[in-house]
């Protein structure tokens, strides 16, 4: 399945359905992450300012492949 992120709400709202669906809860995931359970609270949340280094941590823990695509380039 593949997802277009055009902003942080999205990608926070496919964090929470990516946790939920292999029964984390936020501290679950906070504790396999080495993040706090408010960092992953707040970019579930949709916080603009979560710090990326924590957020590919997440993504990474849940199996999210993160891609880019230049579109500039076609």
């Amino acid at each position: 399945m593949q997802t277009q992120i055009t902003n942080i709400r999205t990608l926070g709202a496919l964090i929470k359905e990516a946790r939920k669906s292999q029964t984390l809860t936020q501290e679950d995931l906070a504790g396999i992450t080495l993040t706090g359970r408010r960092f992953i609270v707040d970019l579930e949340n949709g916080k603009e300012t979560a710090e990326i280094g924590k957020v590919l941590q997440v993504l990474n823990a849940l199996g999210i492949a993160l891609t880019a695509s230049a579109t500039w380039k076609d």
